[in-house]
């Protein structure tokens, strides 16, 4: 698995001789290999390694990806769906339980920032993988937390794993699939939206099935996690062999990895210094963008089953609707991040996801029990402002370096941003005895997230502005 693309590009430029270009990814022909190297074939494998290998390293990233994404919130929305039975179980203030929803964006905005050095030091394939033994620890440990504070830590475990993961997916898809940013960052992003709807609508009952133990429901989504280690560990042994280069003369051969990463290296053969993202208004605008959308997600993960049944809705059909909700993101995570890439203004889109939050929002103010499933499937479209800012990600840099500092910028800086939300809507709620003034602020928040969208969906390049 090679590091980051800046470190794979001297060697490709070494094997192939192929000379700065600035054509388009894909469109390049292969330069001839230099004698007692690998050629940099675009899309194909190298002659003398055979292309069954690369193509069998692209296919296991592929179930990574979908593996890493089934992951990335069941860890989140599970609580949502257990919320009042964790508070009453662990002795939980409406304050108390705000703080908990706004764990996840803390811990995002915290680890998520160590993840491109870790990257540069042992790869992205690493980093994932530790990722994902992260969150199965965390699953594994929580349903045995005597207290809040333990409760707390053992989060806090699992969600450092997603946030290593969460910067570091758009680099993997750059990496490995520079032509198919869209397709790939639609394919993971239909994946997390499945794995996050399952989980609400699946723990009410599964908790039931299994005595009514708030812990098992929870604990079980760690049976889920360890499947998601195991495609990458032979991607993380493939690269600890790669490095290890023969110490006589010649280069090394070039490995699957480097091979899949080669189309990418040709798109940028320059290697331009890592773009200052803070001197980039895009990067800014994105930045903001990203925390806002978080903002509305995880109020909703976190708060709006607690929002249907003070509303009198039943427990397990107030989990089927937040799973609604997420699950409106499987079809339109896929073809939402394909149309971006498709237009040259990604302003259009962001305004219609925007328009269906404030609508939705607006229902559950005015009528939260009777049109429950209508305010669900609008909150549903608008939540897929994420996978529209993963895309944008891809897009707003040239590099796979700037790609890795954006990603890891504007999930960070968006995540901070989005810490507050979820807190001051518990905060809110306690204080109002009411869910008016938390709806009206969540609402009101979608007008500042279709401004700054607009400006982040301008055809630029944080390359060009830093």
């Amino acid at each position: 698995m090679p590091d980051e693309p800046q470190t794979l590009e001297p060697t490709t430029r070494k094997q192939t001789g192929s000379k700065p270009t600035g054509a388009a990814t894909g469109a390049d022909s292969p330069a001839p290999a230099a004698p007692g190297t690998a050629p940099a074939a675009s899309g194909a494998a190298p002659a003398g390694t055979g292309a069954a290998p690369a193509r069998w390293v692209g296919r296991l990233v592929v179930v990574g990806l979908v593996l890493a994404a089934l992951n990335l919130r069941p860890a989140i929305t599970s609580l949502g769906a257990l919320l009042e039975e964790v508070s009453e179980g662990l002795h939980m203030s409406g304050s108390v339980a705000g703080v908990l929803t706004s764990v996840p964006p803390l811990c995002f905005a915290v680890f998520g920032i160590a993840a491109p050095r870790l990257a540069r030091r042992f790869g992205p394939a690493a980093v994932v993988c530790a990722g994902m033994a992260a969150i199965l620890a965390g699953l594994a440990l929580r349903p045995f937390a005597g207290g809040t504070a333990t409760f707390l830590a053992a989060s806090a475990l699992a969600l450092m794993g997603i946030a290593l993961s969460n910067v570091l997916m758009p680099v993997i898809v750059k990496t490995y699939f520079p032509d198919r940013i869209g397709s790939m960052t639609g394919l993971y992003s239909m994946a997390l939206a499945l794995g996050t709807s399952l989980a609400a609508a699946a723990t009410v009952p599964m908790t039931e099935a299994l005595g009514g133990s708030w812990r098992l429901g929870l604990g079980v989504w760690a049976v889920v996690a360890a499947l998601a280690v195991l495609p990458w560990l032979p991607l993380v042994r493939g690269r600890a062999t790669a490095v290890r280069a023969p110490s006589g003369g010649g280069a090394a051969t070039a490995s699957p990895a480097q091979v899949q990463a080669a189309p990418q290296v040709q798109a940028a053969p320059q290697a331009p210094a890592a773009p200052r993202i803070t001197r980039s208004r895009t990067a800014w605008t994105l930045a903001v963008y990203f925390g806002l959308q978080a903002t509305g997600a995880y109020i909703t993960m976190g708060w709006m089953p607690q929002i249907f049944r003070d509303a009198g809705v039943p427990a397990s059909t107030a989990g089927v609707l937040l799973a609604v909700t997420m699950v409106m993101g499987v079809p339109l995570a896929f073809v939402i991040p394909g149309l971006a890439t498709r237009m040259r203004h990604q302003g259009p889109i962001v305004v219609a996801l925007g328009l269906c939050g404030l609508a939705g929002y607006t229902g559950l103010y005015l009528a939260p029990a009777g049109g429950a499933w209508v305010w669900a499937l609008l909150l549903g479209v608008s939540n897929c402002s994420f996978p529209l800012a993963l895309t944008l990600i891809g897009m707003r840099s040239r590099t796979g370096t700037g790609v890795v500092k954006l990603s890891a910028f504007a999930q960070s800086v968006g995540y901070l941003i989005s810490i507050p939300g979820p807190l001051l809507v518990g905060v809110l709620y306690q204080h109002s005895g009411g869910w008016g003034l938390p709806v009206m602020l969540m609402g009101g928040l979608m007008i500042p997230q279709m401004v700054v969208g607009t400006l982040a969906g301008r055809d630029r390049t944080v390359e060009d502005e830093c």
